[in-house]
């Protein structure tokens, strides 16, 4: 079973949007998915527990203390970039653009902030800018295997697959096996339909000792899209308290409900086609 990704059309484009935007929003959960593979790797301490796994509450409480921080010194490049970052995982994507905007003024050489300050470019949906400051951030005779990873992601949100499928490449000639970067390919492959390619790369990436859990939601998402829901929900549960479980199966469930809504629009629009009306 697989996602009726169409070309031309109103009805399609609105359907191949709204699938990349749901599918990217999951995707990119990975895009960082381990502690080597982080763009924004200057931090301050919180709370003992890295910012990707906090809840809505402790994100909030972070955001409050290290906003103080911030606003007390805003050219601190680790208190700057943690903060944006937990701005950007509570959904705030333009504060966060804004602060990484200033850490940037100040630290405009420095291949770190450059990096963090696409990832936030690319999460307030300026991609094309996104790109531009992560290539400023790369250099040719030290490539780094986290921005052109980066660049993949950015590059499949803007619908250039085989450029992005290019970038996960170079990036495992540099880390091999690396568990973001195969994921980042496996979900590529996801957004132009081919979920049996997207499974084998999610499996592979699965199997490595760095990958953590959203690794594997990534798989039970693909998984559930070729209609094996009770495997995908296993693979969910794993590793994940009882309520973040229920919170990754109940997405699962809402996509396959969506796909099921996908597939009647896509068999009604291809009558349409037959008839001339489209």
């Amino acid at each position: 079973m697989e996602l009726p990704f169409l070309t031309g059309g109103k009805t399609r484009t609105i359907l191949f949007r709204s699938t990349t935007a749901a599918l990217m929003a999951f995707a990119l959960t990975a895009c960082n998915s381990t502690p080597r593979d982080r763009l924004t790797t200057g931090s301050v301490p919180i709370a003992g527990k890295p910012v990707e796994q906090m809840s809505a509450p402790e994100l909030t409480r972070a955001a409050e203390s290290v906003g103080q921080r911030y606003d007390k010194n805003p050219k601190d490049k680790a208190v700057g970039m943690t903060y944006a970052n937990i701005l950007r995982m509570s959904g705030k994507n333009g504060q966060a653009l804004s602060v990484m905007q200033q850490v940037a003024i100040a630290n405009p050489t420095d291949r770190e902030v450059l990096a963090a300050y696409g990832k936030a470019q690319a999460a307030a949906g300026q991609l094309e800018q996104a790109l531009g400051t992560i290539g400023r951030a790369q250099t040719p005779d030290r490539p780094d295997w986290r921005l052109k990873s980066a660049e993949g992601a950015i590059l499949d949100q803007l619908g250039r697959s085989n450029e992005a499928r290019a970038r996960y490449r170079d990036a495992l000639d540099t880390q091999p096996n690396e568990p973001s970067v195969l994921s980042n390919l496996g979900m590529s492959y996801v957004l132009t339909g081919d979920l049996r390619t997207a499974e084998t790369y999610l499996r592979q990436a699965s199997q490595q000792p760095g990958a953590d859990s959203r690794v594997r939601q990534n798989l039970a998402l693909v998984v559930g899209l070729q209609g094996r829901f009770d495997e995908a929900e296993q693979i969910a549960r794993r590793e994940l308290s009882p309520q973040q479980a229920d919170a990754n199966v109940a997405y699962l469930r809402g996509m396959l409900s969506q796909q099921n809504a996908w597939a009647k629009l896509a068999a009604k629009d291809g009558k349409a086609l037959d008839n001339g009306t489209n």
